[in-house]
């Protein structure tokens, strides 16, 4: 990382994650862990994963020993680090892996487990369809969340037809949702952290006509525009595109070339700012990572530094200057080459100061989007303290007073909404506890879900969205290539 923070190595872990994470598959049990003091602690089952087949294994269990086969001895894994646990764990499919758990305060018991090949279906784009009341009725916009660029390489190598990707999944959710006779499309990329560049041109040509998606220039100063969509559009409608500070490469890719083609509204904060291209070199141990080329878009500025920089702004409860490509010390520049031959869908530029203004008025009223805003606004203050008391007593009162702060909005946004305040602290903090709670339930569930409800944000985006649906219904707005 001593040139580049995106040099390094991959240990052999390192790498059966990376190749786990793209196609969303492994051989094991099916049970997502993590370190509680001593123990690992079960999380949640994966649904239809061996564990959950089996029936014993639960959420919450704690995993205290682990043997092989039927008959091998059990080893004591108590204070081992997670990833030592988990290769314990892990292991070719039809065979068997003993576990010894405690589950709450009874004895420990033995749950044997025969591994199989377990489907990350919950790290795999999803639908939701939300209904969102402009005044008169209920309009229907469609949500896809993508949390990565998933492409089981080893499948399709193989010749597998039905072999997993970003694409073939988000293509058989787009045309559900039309089905659904949705008005529009999201596509939620916030927290993506990128994946595949194939799955980022793939997933764009779902979107545009034929032309570049990306350009790539090599460290010899050679620029490429071999990534380029091949096909027509699969889906023509109105398109919302968010992301987040955690949204990285290949998300940025993507949004980057919707926001040059001017095919669709980028909602959401500035981007992590990834831009560059590793290749993954093959040791006698784990691999070689290195950075052998930037990306830029087909405007021709680069995603490196800078990120991709949203049409519309919705606040981030994450600090720009803590996570980041610019927050590494040894990044690589933001710079810009010749722009590549593209065209435009929509002139947006007419439309944006009318959806930005209306996206203002509703935050102003909006008691969730309130509180979010003086979340970040009192993140800021806190950040620039320069000075704290090492007085055990101050300190607590500060500590209170922070909570008493934070109740006073929680209030602020529930008087807003009808609902009951806090009449103190004790109240204040018991319903903290609860929301933490309720979170590690959501956690242990075996399948993920799209919260609509509970996403402000999201909901925001799909009044943006219907927006957008009526300017494109002016006659001024045509399809330029469609």
């Amino acid at each position: 990382m001593l040139y580049d923070p995106h040099t390094n190595y991959f240990s052999p872990r390192t790498s059966e994650n990376f190749n786990i994470n793209m196609s969303l598959q492994l051989e094991g049990i099916g049970a997502v862990l993590q370190s509680e003091d001593e123990h690992t602690k079960v999380v949640r089952l994966v649904a239809g994963g061996p564990a959950d087949k089996q029936g014993q294994l639960k959420a919450a269990d704690k995993i205290i020993g682990v043997g092989q086969g039927m008959e091998g001895e059990i080893v004591d894994v108590v204070g081992w680090r997670l990833d030592e646990v988990v290769d314990k764990i892990r292991g070719k499919k039809d065979t068997f892996v003993r576990l010894e758990v405690l589950t709450g305060d009874t004895a420990p018991k033995v749950v044997a487990i025969r591994r199989g090949t377990v489907k990350l279906e919950d790290q795999a784009a999803q639908k939701a369809v939300i209904e969102i009341s402009d005044g008169t009725r209920k309009r229907k916009v469609g949500v896809i969340d993508i949390p990565a660029f998933y492409h089981d390489f080893e499948a399709y190598r193989r010749g597998d037809q039905n072999f997993r990707s970003t694409t073939r999944d988000v293509a058989k959710l787009l045309r559900e949702l039309q089905d659904d006779n949705v008005e529009g499309i999201i596509l939620d990329l916030r927290n993506n952290g990128g994946g595949s560049l194939q799955e980022a041109t793939m997933l764009t040509d779902l979107f545009i006509d034929q032309g570049p998606v990306v350009q790539i220039r090599e460290a010899d100063g050679r620029i490429s525009q071999h990534n380029r969509s091949r096909s027509r559009a699969l889906y023509r409608g109105p398109l919302i595109v968010m992301i987040n500070r955690l949204s990285a490469s290949a998300s940025e890719i993507f949004a980057g070339a919707i926001q040059d083609y001017q095919r669709g509204i980028i909602v959401g904060s500035q981007s992590f700012g990834k831009g560059t291209v590793q290749l993954l070199s093959d040791l006698p141990e784990g691999q070689l990572k290195l950075t052998e080329s930037k990306f830029y878009r087909v405007s021709g500025d680069s995603t490196q530094h800078r990120g991709i920089i949203p049409d519309i702004s919705l606040p981030m409860l994450i600090d720009q200057d803590e996570v980041g490509e610019s927050a590494y010390p040894t990044a690589l520049p933001w710079d810009q080459i010749a722009a590549a031959k593209h065209g435009k869908y929509f002139d947006f530029s007419q439309m944006l100061p009318t959806l930005d203004q209306l996206h203002r008025e509703r935050s102003e009223k909006d008691p969730d989007i309130i509180l979010l805003q003086e979340q970040v606004a009192l993140m800021q203050r806190n950040k620039a303290r320069t000075q704290v008391s090492l007085n055990e007593q101050t300190r607590i009162k500060e500590k209170e007073d922070l909570e008493r702060e934070q109740m006073l909005m929680e209030n602020k946004r529930r008087s807003a909404k009808g609902l009951k305040p806090f009449e103190n602290l004790e109240a204040y903090r018991d319903y903290e506890k609860e929301e933490e709670s309720n979170a590690e339930k959501v956690a242990a569930e075996t399948t993920r879900t799209i919260d609509t409800e509970a996403d402000a944000l999201l909901n925001e985006a799909g009044y943006i969205l219907l927006d957008l649906v009526e300017l494109m219904r002016s006659p001024k707005q045509q399809v330029a290539n469609f």
